[in-house]
């Protein structure tokens, strides 16, 4: 039943056509990243159990672990002591720093770009007022410059 929901939820993120790109690596990296989660936590529970001094024997307490390795906070409440688990949680900090760096980088490029359009859009804006305003000036000047002519030719 999780895989199947994991893969239309990752279908879900991708297939939206009306989504920017920005928001589909942010959803494809969240994504990747709860699955490392999950599959992280299952790991270095099954890799530690029975392990002297261990203290990652259950799920919860895994998942607990996987969450606070991954976003680097590291309370150390929890902390693997086999070698496999040290492995298991190097990789998922590796990739808990990747995602969150890819959704940040996503987020600030939205951000930016979002600003940007904003100040085309005033650009823009302004050139035509200043465009609308040179043929305003330049209609009064002719109608000036025929006015002197007209008077010119009278005297």
């Amino acid at each position: 039943m999780l895989p199947g929901f994991f893969t239309r939820a990752v279908q879900s993120l991708l297939a939206r056509e009306g989504r920017s790109l920005h928001a589909k690596a942010a959803g494809a990296t969240t994504a990747a990243l709860v699955v490392v989660l999950f599959l992280g936590a299952w790991a270095v529970v099954t890799v530690e159990r029975g392990a002297a001094r261990a203290n990652l024997e259950t799920y919860p307490q895994g998942l607990w672990w996987s969450i606070e390795t991954a976003t680097t906070v590291g309370y150390g409440d929890f902390y693997p002591v086999t070698l496999g688990g040290r492995l298991i949680g190097t990789v998922v900090m590796i990739i808990g720093i990747t995602t969150y760096g890819m959704v940040t980088a996503a987020l600030a490029t939205w951000f930016v770009g979002r600003e940007q359009r904003r100040r085309h859009r005033m650009y823009d804006g302004a050139r035509e007022l200043g465009e609308e305003t040179a043929r305003a000036l330049h209609e009064r000047f002719d109608r000036l410059e025929r006015m002197m002519a007209g008077k010119g030719e009278r005297d």
